[in-house]
């Protein structure tokens, strides 16, 4: 996929691979780059043939250090806020909204806005030597990007008050035990090796399957009503039930049966 100035997007065997390629001034998210990534994920949420998508950073120190602070510095007017946190929740939409499982492989520190793409995204993987920070605090302002929110949906609102107050840089295990990371590399272990492990799950069903339940698990970070959310399951599970794959497997099964019984 071409066209992209600071990310670098490739499908690898049905799995989407955007990584913010700025690893020189540490990966920030600058309004270019998020126009990118709201590109990136747009652009491929109709490919019927993927499974998930891996957002990452170039290098090994950083995943993102958050906006663009030399960009941002301009920014001084209300109206400057209101668009830049418009701008910057349409991006972390897309990948919130992405119809697949999006697993942010956190290859370093991912701070202020990179920790608000991290829990965008439905599960965090991390290596050894990553952290995340809500560190927004330090610079006396809250989340920007839509990320508050997600936090509260991630770990509820008591711990995510408390996350938000100390504005600490949290290594990895400790980031797992706070609930923002669902996994750390073994020792020795690659931090690409590990998201494949943890993609191995994924990969053994179907990308309609997939998105069905993808769109059922999300209705309850888009606050969905139950009436709305049912309809999502109703709408998933008539999708699924009569594809193909399904009546494939349901022969399977019962020819199994059949023999056993035999």
């Amino acid at each position: 996929m071409t066209g992209y100035r600071h990310l670098r997007v490739e499908r690898r065997d049905a799995v989407l691979h955007v990584t913010i390629d700025r690893p020189e001034q540490r990966n920030p998210l600058s309004t270019e780059v998020l126009g990118e990534l709201r590109r990136a994920f747009t652009e491929s949420a109709d490919d019927l043939a993927l499974q998930a998508a891996v957002v990452t950073g170039a290098g090994e120190k950083s995943f993102a250090a958050g906006g663009d602070l030399k960009e941002f510095d301009k920014l001084r007017g209300k109206d400057d806020a209101e668009r830049l946190w418009a701008h910057a929740n349409e991006a972390l939409r897309a990948v919130r909204e992405f119809p697949l499982p999006v697993i942010a492989a956190l290859n370093g520190v991912a701070l202020g806005g990179g920790a608000e793409l991290a829990v965008a995204c439905d599960f965090r993987v991390a290596a050894r030597h990553a952290a995340i920070g809500f560190v927004q605090g330090r610079l006396n302002i809250c989340t920007g990007f839509g990320g508050g929110a997600d936090l509260v949906a991630l770990v509820g609102g008591h711990r995510a008050l408390s996350i938000l107050i100390r504005a600490e840089t949290m290594p990895a295990e400790q980031a797992r035990a706070a609930g923002l990371v669902d996994e750390v590399a073994a020792e020795g272990e690659t931090l690409d090796a590990c998201v494949e492990r943890f993609l191995q799950p994924i990969r053994v069903h179907a990308p309609q399957v997939l998105r069905a339940f993808k769109a059922i698990a999300s209705g309850d970070r888009l606050a969905l009503t139950r009436a709305q959310r049912e309809q999502r399951e109703r709408e998933a599970l008539v999708a699924t039930w009569v594809h193909p794959d399904h009546w494939q497997a349901s022969d399977r099964f019962v020819s199994r049966s059949r023999r056993g019984a035999a």
